[in-house]
């Protein structure tokens, strides 16, 4: 059974209330610990619900029995299904010294579970995703009160484009409309809000047009609920060209977003470490915001896994922490606990990439 729609209310009242009461000291720890030190973001969600070899009863236990498609591999049911799962991996990072627990969300808006026929579920999946990361990261705020953790709550790209035909005999064909990704991020972000999310970030952004969409969405849910909510961007690089799958560099994409107030800008997933830094080089040298970088764990081999160590990783990536590129480092594809670990290791000897001045003032506005 789903949160009925008279329970949305009472729940985002309660969310609210609470959030003008946190909010505000939330986001000036957070930002005060950002000036302090290099902050680690948590590895793969997949790679680590995959070393569980859950069956399709474990997608569907006590909410989807009945539901006609198959529902293995929608990761994003087990928050609801199976939130020990979720929040023992979410344990699992904060364990060995993470800050921060991405969502369970990734595809969690009306167009990504339309493939599925699960466009009802969308904002129990994301309110619960954000509970599940919200219950570990108190459990272990408590245990180490002088590192909060925080809940970052996830927007993923979706599996539309605004800006690509997907025929190449009907260039001005799309299969979804900037209005409708702003609705769907709007209910994905307001629940994972609900949930508990200290953060927002838009990731593993291939279209730059669908990436505004989302920011636009997350605005407008900020500005109605008078809320102060940090917003990450991660984009993703998808080949040797140096260019989202929409066409832009590290550059062109950073200018396209500046104006949406960002905590931090930066680049995840398609690639590894070695080759991800020329682009991280790129934003360190353009951006007003902090940056944020999360690789993969180097590039999958033919049968589709990743075989770097997490020592292999850490010195791919030291680069990005000794020349001072980067606020936020964490990893994507094939990365785990141990890659974390070793990443959180050398995150501790170097010293974050300093503000710039337009940071210092947005820092300066939240009394940080």
């Amino acid at each position: 059974m789903f949160i009925e729609g008279s329970d949305f209310a009472i729940i985002r009242a309660i969310f609210q209330d609470l959030g003008g009461i946190m909010a505000g000291s939330v986001v000036k720890k957070l930002y005060e610990t950002l000036q302090e030190r290099i902050m680690v973001l948590d590895g793969a969600m997949g790679t680590s619900i995959q070393t569980y070899k859950l069956e399709e009863e474990d997608f569907r236990k006590g909410h989807f029995e009945d539901h006609p498609s198959p529902l293995k591999g929608n990761n994003d049911l087990l928050s609801i299904t199976r939130p020990d799962v979720i929040e023992e991996i979410h344990d699992s990072y904060f364990a060995i010294g993470a800050d921060f627990a991405s969502t369970n969300a990734f595809s969690g808006t009306t167009i990504a579970q339309a493939d599925y026929h699960l466009e009802d579920a969308v904002y129990e999946i994301n309110f619960q995703s954000a509970q599940c990361a919200r219950r570990s990261a108190d459990r272990w705020t408590e245990k180490t009160p002088n590192q909060p953790r925080y809940v970052v709550g996830c927007l993923g790209p979706t599996n539309r484009t605004a800006s690509i035909s997907p025929d190449v005999n009907d260039p001005g064909k799309r299969l979804v409309t900037f209005d409708e990704l702003v609705n769907a991020y709007r209910q994905a972000a307001d629940a994972l809000i609900d949930g508990g999310s200290d953060i927002i970030m838009i990731e593993t952004v291939f279209d730059t047009l669908n990436a505004k969409a989302a920011l636009f969405a997350v605005m407008q849910m900020k500005e109605a609920r008078q809320l102060d909510t940090p917003v990450m961007v991660s984009g993703t690089i998808t080949d040797a060209s140096g260019r989202t799958l929409s066409g832009q560099t590290a550059e062109a994409f950073w200018v396209s977003l500046m104006h949406g107030e960002l905590l931090s800008i930066g680049l995840n997933c398609a690639l590894g470490a070695a080759d991800m830094l020329p682009h991280i080089k790129l934003l360190d040298k353009n951006a007003t915001c902090m940056i944020s970088a999360h690789p993969n764990a180097g590039l999958p081999n033919e049968f589709g896994e990743y075989d770097q160590s997490p020592a292999e990783m850490a010195e791919q990536v030291r680069p990005f922490l000794s020349e001072g590129h980067v606020n936020v480092i964490g990893g994507c594809c094939g990365t785990t606990p141990a890659h974390i670990e070793a990443l959180k290791k050398l995150a501790d000897e170097y010293s974050p990439r300093p503000l710039s001045d337009v940071a210092k003032k947005q820092f300066a506005a939240v009394g940080a």
